[in-house]
C-alpha cells in the first residue's frame, strides 16, 4: 500500500505538470502514426489516451508513457491496406490477449539473453528513428521553422537554470504558439498533419467474421505486433530503470500493454506500445510515478475535445525542437569511446543493431539480428579448444560442446606415442556432440592400438559421458 500510494501521490506536481508536456507531444506522434498505418488521425489519438489511461493502472514501469507507435503502426500498415480497419482492431485486441498471456509465462527472464551490446545499439537506433522524422519539419525554403525550432532549443537548455517549477517543453510550447496565434506567422502547426474531431471513442466489436480464416489473417500480425510491442516496452523500461535508479516489474508491464491493447481493440483504437522518445520527456520533465502517465492519457483528452482548436494552432517546429533535445539526451554519446575501447566483436554487435534498425525501421528485427549476431560471436569464441602436452598426459582446455568439437579433434592430431592421459580437468563437456566426440577419439586410439585413459571429468561431465 506504501508502494503504491508513493507511485501515485509521491511526486505530484512534478507528474501533472510532465504528463501534461507529454500529453502535448503526442498528438503529432499519435496523427504521424496513423497516417503510416493508412487509418484515421482520431485512431492513433484514441490508441493513445486509451493505452496512456490503462497502463497507468495496470503496468509495471512508473512513468513510462505508452502510446501508438511508429514500430507498431509500420506492422499494422499492410493488413490495413489489405483488409481494412476492422481487421486491425481484431488484431489489436488479438495482440493484446497473446502480450498479456506472455506475462503470465514471465517472458521477461528472455531480458537476460539481451547483450549490453544490443542494449546500447537499440538506445541510439531510437534516438536516429526519432531524430530524422523531426527533420523536415525544421528545414524548408522559409526562415521560420528555423527560428523556432531555434527559439525552442534555447529555452528547453536556458530556462530551468532560471525556472525549475515548470518544465522548459511546457513553457516553450505555450509562449511560441502564442506568437504563432497572435502573430499570424506562415508555419506548419498541428493542424496540417490531419484533422482532430471533439469527439469521444464509443465502444465497439470488430465487424470481422469469427471464422477460422479470420484468425489466419490476423494472428500472423498480432504475434509480430505482440513480439515488437513487448521488445520495446520492457527494454525502454530498462532504460528508465537505469535512468530513474528504480526498478520495474516487467511481467506486470508485459500484461499491463497486453490489457491496454485489449481495450484500445475494443474502442476503435490501433495497438501500441511503450515510447523511448515521450517516456524520456517525462523523466527528464520531473515525471516519476504513474500519475504522469495517467495526466498524459487524460490531457491528451482534454485537448482533443476542449482545446481542440488550440492544439491545432501548435507549431510543428516547436514540437520537433522538443523532440530533437530528446533524441540529444536520449543517444548515448559514450559509444564513440565504447567502440575504441569494447572487444571488436561487441563494437561489431553493436553497430549491426543499430545499422539494421535504421535499415528496416524495426526494433524487433535489429535486436534480434543482434542478439543472433552476439550469440555466434560468443559461441565462436567458446569453440576454440587447445590441448598442451605435459609429460606422458595431454592437457584439454576450453568448453567442448558442438562448435568446438573440430577444434578438438584437430587439438588431438597432436597426441604422441607416449601419451598416456588425455586430462580433461580445464574443461567441461556440455551436450551429446562432446561425448560423441570424446567417444570418437577412444576409437580412433582403440584402432591405432594406443592405450590412452580419460581423466580428469568432473562430476557434470562423468554423467553425461557415462548416460551417453
Amino acid at each position: 500500500m506504501q508502494t503504491m500510494k508513493q507511485q501515485w501521490f509521491g511526486n505530484t506536481r512534478a507528474d501533472i505538470l510532465s504528463g501534461m508536456v507529454v500529453a502535448l507531444a503526442l498528438i503529432p506522434e499519435a496523427i504521424a502514426f496513423s497516417i503510416i498505418a493508412g487509418v484515421s488521425p482520431m485512431t492513433g489519438l484514441y490508441a493513445s489516451f486509451t493505452i496512456a489511461i490503462v497502463i497507468s493502472l495496470f503496468g509495471g514501469r512508473p512513468a513510462m508513457i505508452s502510446a501508438a507507435t511508429g514500430a507498431m503502426a509500420l506492422v499494422l500498415a499492410p493488413l490495413v491496406r489489405q483488409y481494412g480497419i476492422d481487421y486491425m482492431l481484431a488484431a489489436t485486441i488479438l495482440t493484446g490477449l497473446l502480450q498479456f498471456l506472455f506475462g503470465v509465462c514471465k517472458i521477461s527472464r528472455l531480458l537476460k539473453f539481451i547483450p549490453n551490446a544490443v542494449m546500447i545499439g537499440f538506445v541510439n537506433a531510437l534516438a536516429i528513428l526519432v531524430f530524422i522524422p523531426q527533420l523536415r519539419h525544421i528545414f524548408g525554403d522559409d526562415y521560420v521553422p528555423y527560428l523556432f525550432a531555434g527559439l525552442t532549443l534555447l529555452i528547453v537548455y536556458t530556462v530551468p537554470k532560471f525556472i525549475k517549477s515548470i518544465p522548459a517543453p511546457l513553457i516553450a510550447i505555450v509562449s511560441l504558439t502564442a506568437i504563432v496565434i497572435f502573430t499570424g506567422l506562415d508555419i506548419s502547426t498541428v493542424g496540417h498533419m490531419g484533422q482532430i474531431t471533439k469527439t469521444l471513442p464509443s465502444f465497439l466489436l470488430p465487424q470481422v467474421p469469427f471464422t477460422w480464416e479470420t484468425l489466419q489473417i490476423i494472428a500472423p500480425y498480432a504475434f509480430a505486433l505482440a513480439i515488437v510491442g513487448l521488445l520495446e516496452s520492457l527494454m525502454t523500461a530498462s532504460i528508465l530503470d537505469d535512468m530513474t535508479d528504480t526498478t520495474s516489474d516487467k511481467n506486470k508491464e508485459a500484461k499491463g500493454q497486453g490489457i491496454a491493447n485489449i481495450v484500445t481493440g475494443f474502442f476503435g483504437g490501433m495497438a501500441g506500445c511503450a515510447m523511448i522518445g515521450q517516456s524520456v520527456i517525462n523523466v527528464k520533465s520531473g515525471g516519476r510515478g504513474r500519475l504522469s502517465t495517467l495526466v498524459s492519457g487524460l490531457f491528451l483528452l482534454f485537448l482533443i475535445l476542449v482545446l481542440g482548436d488550440l492544439v491545432v494552432k501548435i507549431p510543428m517546429p516547436v514540437l520537433a525542437g522538443i523532440m530533437v533535445v530528446v533524441c540529444i539526451g536520449t543517444f548515448d554519446w559514450g559509444t564513440f569511446r565504447y567502440v575504441a575501447k569494447a572487444p571488436r566483436s561487441d563494437s561489431l554487435v553493436m553497430i549491426t543493431t543499430v545499422v539494421i534498425v535504421v535499415m528496416t525501421d524495426n526494433l524487433a528485427i535489429g535486436v534480434v539480428a543482434g542478439v543472433i549476431l552476439s550469440a555466434l560471436l560468443f559461441a565462436a569464441k567458446l569453440s576454440r579448444i587447445t590441448a598442451t602436452k605435459q609429460g606422458k598426459r595431454l592437457l584439454v582446455q576450453g568448453p567442448l560442446f558442438f562448435a568446438s568439437t573440430t577444434s578438438f579433434h584437430k587439438a588431438m592430431e597432436q597426441i604422441a606415442d607416449d601419451t598416456q592421459e588425455i586430462d580433461f580437468s580445464n574443461s567441461h563437456l556440455w551436450d551429446e556432440s562432446a561425448v560423441a566426440a570424446v567417444q570418437k577419439l577412444e576409437q580412433k586410439l582403440e584402432q591405432q592400438g594406443k592405450q590412452v585413459k580419460i581423466v580428469g571429468l568432473n562430476a557434470a561431465s562423468k554423467a553425461i559421458y557415462q548416460q551417453m
